[in-house]
């Protein structure tokens, strides 16, 4: 078969990392991209604030694209798309609620005239060469789809974020009868939520919750303040349906709290009586055990609804004594400890705090190992690519669809960037395509790379000392006097002798540079420079960051 006849899949995020999940689907001049997400910066990735693919690969093939179909509104499915929008157009397809909460987006980033299109679950709709299908899954977030994208060589199945949950919330269960028959058809492949793959049993019913709730509200005397997902539309409405089961009224804290549930609302995903849902500002007309609070927060996020209400800086809420918090969430690999953090400031208040260890207050909204093997079973793919996870959970699916019985030859665990070419019969990988992080600082996308974060680490760890050094402008001569300034290395009013040393060490260069008739700027700055790192690091081991100023005067 001609080399340019081969279908191949390559994702550019997702693999070996939670979060950031984009996937291009290629065959001939038509590219179908599944997904466009973001992820939140590592620790060493200093003042970044998100992090979205590298989409280099799909720059220079942007007269192929033919569409984005989108899986559900998470912010690690969505959460880059207006990025991409400002570099390339194409036409957006998904369900309801998912474009729904895009559209909130869009219209943060100032971006009008995108091509939106709602599709229903079992819609079928033509992209160049290929034919995109939306399949009901089941997830935390209402109206989520897994994609079977069919193409001349064949059909391959993404599942996006599911799990199986036979009681969800408003009834609709994963629409496994379609799985079935596709997979009676028979299936290229499948791509397949692996975040839950080392868990075994069934992840619990998202109704099993609702009954925790309904519990601890009864108990509950004082004010009830949950924390949860603000796109955990399905969280929310058990929490509102406990609340109005109390008699409680229910206040939304926090932007994306705010900005999710009025979509899911006005969409009709969130049901709720009138009159149910009050304003912050009406918090006061009511008495404690009359409330309940929904926010965010639920990862210890810093600028979050409780992490500032925790430190006392919420400048509406203020806890009281027999306040009773509920962390409805389970903490995000990585983000274990601002979430203790957030935990041990309640609880040094004396707030009763409920964590997922202690009640049934959380679910996860992802398949464990006996749903992933269902699915498989179901879809019998000829060819099996675990996404979404990281190494241990990629490695971790391949086992159980190894145990399955697939072919080790037909299972490839992947990286980002790396393509795998299939045809009717047979799968390799071939070229990669550039791929990694693009970090967007403020409002800069990309001017951050590894050079800038390597200075913000130096700067971070050992500081800064600034060497202000005049010149004559006539006669070419370095003038007498200098300045020293210190910013994170010492302080230097208790470090006075080391600064004289300093100045010295200094004062010396520059008598030496005058005496060898060294008048370049860039050679009377590196002298200093290395004169003064290497007393510094001799005198107490510290290593800062040096920059010598030459002003003319």
């Amino acid at each position: 078969m001609a080399k340019q006849n081969k279908l191949k899949i390559i994702p550019l995020g997702g693999m070996g990392e939670i979060g950031k999940n984009i996937t291009v689907h290629e065959y001939k001049d038509s590219i179908v991209l599944v997904d466009c997400g973001m992820t939140f910066p590592e620790d060493e990735m200093l003042g970044v604030d998100i992090v979205i693919p590298d989409i280099s690969y799909l720059i220079k093939n942007k007269d192929k694209i033919k569409g984005l179909v989108i899986t559900h509104g998470h912010e690690d499915h969505i959460g880059a798309i207006p990025y991409v929008l400002k570099k390339i157009n194409f036409p957006i397809y998904g369900t309801k609620l998912t474009l729904g909460l895009l559209t909130n987006k869009l219209k943060e980033h100032n971006l009008k005239n995108v091509d939106l299109n709602v599709v229903a679950h079992g819609d079928k709709i033509k992209l160049g060469h290929f034919s995109a299908e939306f399949i009901r899954t089941t997830h935390s977030i209402p109206d989520s789809a897994a994609i079977a994208l069919t193409s001349p060589i064949g059909t391959v199945i993404q599942t996006g974020d599911f799990k199986v949950d036979f009681t969800p919330i408003t009834g609709e269960t994963t629409d496994l009868n379609r799985f079935a028959e596709l997979g009676n058809k028979g299936v290229l492949a499948l791509l397949s939520d692996s975040t839950n793959a080392t868990r075994p049993g069934y992840t619990l019913s998202e109704s099993t919750v609702g009954e925790t709730f309904r519990d601890l509200f009864y108990k509950a005397e004082g004010r009830i303040i949950v924390a949860t997902f603000a796109s955990n539309v399905y969280r929310v409405q058990q929490i509102i349906d406990a609340a109005e089961l109390n008699n409680r009224k229910v206040v939304m804290s926090g932007r994306s709290m705010i900005n999710v549930t009025t979509v899911a609302a006005e969409l009709g995903f969130l049901k709720y009586k009138e009159g149910t849902v009050i304003d912050i500002k009406d918090m006061n007309k009511y008495s404690k055990d009359e409330l309940v609070l929904i926010m965010t927060g639920s990862q210890g996020e810093p600028l979050s609804a409780l992490t500032r209400v925790a430190a006392g800086e919420h400048r509406q809420i203020q806890l009281y004594n027999d306040d009773l918090v509920i962390l409805s969430a389970t903490a995000i690999p990585g983000n274990e400890k601002a979430v203790t953090k957030t935990i041990n400031r309640l609880v040094e208040k004396d707030i009763k705090v409920i964590y997922e260890s202690l009640a049934d207050i959380h679910v996860s909204g992802h398949a464990c190992e006996e749903e992933l093997k269902l699915v498989h079973n179901l879809i019998k793919p000829k060819f099996f690519i675990p996404v979404h996870g990281e190494p241990k959970h990629l490695k971790r699916h391949a086992e159980l669809s190894r145990a399955m019985g697939t072919p080790a030859e037909n299972i490839f665990v992947m990286e980002n960037g790396q393509t795998l070419e299939l045809t009717k019969n047979t799968a390799e990988i071939g070229a990669s395509v550039p791929s990694g992080h693009i970090l967007v600082d403020g409002l800069g996308v990309g001017d951050v790379g590894n050079i800038v974060l390597r200075d913000r680490k130096h700067l971070s760890e050992d500081g800064l000392l600034v060497v202000v050094i005049t010149m004559d402008k006539k006669e070419k001569k370095i003038a007498s006097s200098f300045d020293i300034v210190s910013r994170g290395f010492v302080y230097v009013r208790e470090s006075e002798d080391l600064m004289v040393e300093a100045r010295k060490v200094v004062a010396k260069t520059l008598q030496s540079c005058e005496s060898k008739k060294i008048t370049d700027w860039s050679s009377i700055k590196s002298n200093v420079r290395d004169d003064l790192r290497s007393f510094l690091y001799s005198t107490i081991k510290r290593n800062p960051m040096i920059l010598p100023i030459i002003m003319e005067v």
